[in-house]
């Protein structure tokens, strides 16, 4: 082989291994590279919890929690300007149809959590309880009792859904952030805040204990029975305003976002979930009795 064949094996040879780095670089990786998730500010703290487990376990990854409405992050997601929204009410049929021909995937919602809306008062009120009855009417009065953290918001959404009807149908006055009206509920002994209980669900969180102490949360009736938001309550659904919080994501390959859901509906991140005050969708507590 004279000196111009090798030469030109060898330019070959570089140009092969160039490529096969390239390639090698852009081919999907779920344990490094750069990720934004969407969340409703209703349950930031979990997802933040989430993400924070995510990068210890993968150090290689980056993951940047951003809160936006509910509504707003799903647009966004279908806008490709972040790769996973959590959310918690169920999408419309035309929102699902325009998920799949926009992201061209078939919509698979990641369950992670049961959370749920929970309804507040101050301290020194009065009011032990509310019922369903309660919330429905006062929900379409003029006086707008109760408090929500704003328009396109989890908490409302989830409220209109389950009295069966358009948030844009209900009447209610804002503060917004979870935390600002329980902070602020004090100004209005009259009216009733309406938050995402994730706000102060951490149990040994020292902020969280705080923020439990200025309000006290009332128990809703429904059909004779009284339900708190309580593990077990959340466990069996039978608090009336439990919700299942779910991740959607546009990523079509086992990606850093796939990883990440993996990761959040495996052991290690429901147990991140229960660490947080909130009920695992995918375990358990288990009781064995000895005998």
């Amino acid at each position: 082989m004279n000196s111009n064949s090798i030469k030109l094996a060898m330019l070959l040879l570089i140009s092969f291994l160039v490529m096969s780095c390239k390639k090698e670089e852009k081919s999907p990786s779920y344990h490094k590279g750069e990720l934004t998730i969407l969340t409703d500010e209703s349950f930031k703290s979990v997802t933040e919890a989430l993400a924070e487990g995510y990068m210890i376990n993968y150090p290689e990854t980056k993951i940047k929690v951003v809160t936006k409405k509910e509504d707003l992050g799903f647009i966004d997601l279908l806008n490709n300007k972040a790769r996973i929204a959590v959310m918690s009410r169920d999408l419309t049929p035309a929102e699902i149809k325009t998920y799949e021909k926009q992201i061209e995937l078939k919509i698979l919602p990641s369950k992670f959590a049961a959370d749920a809306v929970i309804f507040i008062v101050p301290k020194e009120s009065t009011k032990e309880s509310i019922s369903m009855d309660e919330i429905s009417k006062g929900m379409q009065s003029e006086s707008k009792e109760f408090i929500f953290d704003g328009a396109n918001s989890s908490n409302l959404n989830f409220v209109a859904q389950k009295l069966k009807k358009q948030p844009k149908d209900l009447k209610f006055s804002v503060i917004p952030g979870n935390k600002n009206i329980i902070e602020e509920l004090g100004k209005y002994p009259d009216k009733i805040g309406v938050i995402g209980l994730n706000t102060f669900s951490r149990p040994y969180d020292k902020e969280s204990e705080q923020l439990r102490n200025m309000v006290k949360i009332l128990p809703v009736e429904s059909k004779g029975k009284l339900y708190t938001a309580d593990y077990e309550n959340l466990r069996n659904m039978t608090y009336p305003f439990t919700r299942v919080l779910y991740f959607l994501t546009n990523e079509g390959n086992f990606n850093i976002a796939n990883g990440f859901i993996r990761y959040s509906c495996t052991q290690l991140g429901q147990m991140i979930v229960q660490k947080e005050g909130l009920q695992p969708y995918n375990i358990f507590r288990r009781e064995v009795q000895m005998r």
